[in-house]
């Protein structure tokens, strides 16, 4: 059995993730004289020292045939790296696709960095940027109401508990709630 259209398929997600929320969404970025998510990240660690987890993460389209068709990589980006030396996990909102809000694969994301975070009893660096797809006033509009995400309690339990665990750091890079 071959894996080469599933290899295929992760490579071209990476691909596409690689280009945030695509080429003019970030010169329109770039033209505000901000940096991007990867750009901020990349400034921030040592050279070099950033693994990010879950790139490939975001909502899909695909044909009938089962090839993909449309993706948009989720709106934050996380992993592992190091400051002066010193391991980190960090988290940054992409505002090319989506700021701070919350997107289909976004909560999952946090969850798993604060996790890391915390069981690792790693310093969690927050990169926040806004909520440039409007949030719970989007859902508001969509949907009639806003809510709290399934896994808000586990999340925001997580979260408090890492601000007593480990040192966290939250830079706000653009408009921020």
């Amino acid at each position: 059995m071959s894996w080469k259209k599933e290899l295929d398929e992760l490579a071209d997600r990476r691909a596409r993730a690689a280009a945030l929320g695509g080429a003019e969404k970030v010169a329109r970025h770039r033209a505000a004289g901000k940096l991007t998510v990867r750009e901020r990240i990349d400034a921030l660690l040592d050279p070099g020292s950033f693994r990010e987890i879950g790139s490939v993460a975001g909502d899909a389209e695909y044909d009938r045939s089962g090839t993909l068709r449309a993706f948009t990589p989720a709106n934050l980006v996380i992993g592992r790296g190091r400051i002066d030396g010193r391991p980190v996990a960090v988290a940054g909102d992409d505002f090319t696709i989506r700021g701070g809000a919350n997107d289909g694969a976004i909560k999952e994301k946090l969850l798993y960095v604060e996790t890391m975070a915390n069981e690792l009893r790693l310093p969690l660096v927050r990169l926040v940027d806004g909520t440039g797809g409007g949030g719970s006033v989007r859902n508001i509009e969509a949907l009639g109401a806003t809510h709290v995400p399934n896994n808000a309690g586990r999340l925001w339990q997580l979260a408090f508990a890492n601000l007593s665990q480990v040192p966290g750091v939250g830079v706000a890079l653009g408009p921020t709630a």
